[in-house]
């Protein structure tokens, strides 16, 4: 079994967890293949501040039953989950209490693709949500900031591999982004389950 130690980051008002490593190079580099050729990736339209734009990532939604998920306006209907994301959502598991239900997928084709500041609360999410975010391919920075107090930041590099767990009042107090860089990046898989009341 491949293991991973548990780093928590210590931020006020938040349950975070960080395993690097939680998959193993072969593993990731498995997943990473499977997922990105075999998924119907779809690209929406998102209207922020009354403006509308092509999202900037691709995205896709599995889950184990046919509940819609919703987000800035968009509405997202699930495929079945594949047989790679019940192996990976099985590990998960056995991190946390949860049983999940749903996995939005996110593609990151380079840099310039992103995931501005914003909070997994959506209604159906329940109140203190579970949401547990895996990442294959290329690592990027997951930036956090406080909804209140604006001293309190945090800046975490998402590897290959790695599991992010996200739990407690974090969605309530925390927001949180994936931010454009010029650096030259490689694609980025992001796969992020939840439970869908």
């Amino acid at each position: 079994m491949f293991s991973s130690e548990e780093i928590q980051l210590s931020l006020p008002d938040a349950e975070i967890g960080y395993f690097p490593n939680f998959f193993s190079e072969a593993e990731s580099q498995l997943f990473f293949d499977t997922i990105l050729n075999n998924t119907n990736w779809q690209q929406d339209d998102i209207t922020v501040f009354g403006k509308t734009y092509a999202q900037p990532r691709l995205t896709a939604l599995f889950a184990n039953n046919n509940k819609p998920y919703s987000y800035s306006n968009i509405t997202m209907l699930p495929e079945v989950f594949t047989e790679n994301l019940i192996k990976i959502k099985s590990k998960i598991e056995t991190k946390t209490e949860a049983k999940f239900t749903t996995c939005l997928a996110n593609l990151y084709r380079d840099g310039n693709d992103s995931n501005g500041w914003h909070a997994d609360n959506e209604k159906e999410l329940g109140e203190d949500p579970v949401i547990a975010s895996v990442t294959f391919g290329a690592a990027r920075f997951f930036n956090l900031k406080h909804r209140k107090d604006k001293t309190l930041k945090q800046k975490l590099l998402l590897e290959n591999g790695s599991l992010l767990l996200m739990q407690g009042k974090t969605q309530q107090h925390w927001l949180h982004q994936i931010a454009k860089t010029k650096k030259e990046v490689e694609p980025r898989i992001n796969l992020t389950f939840r439970v869908i009341k």
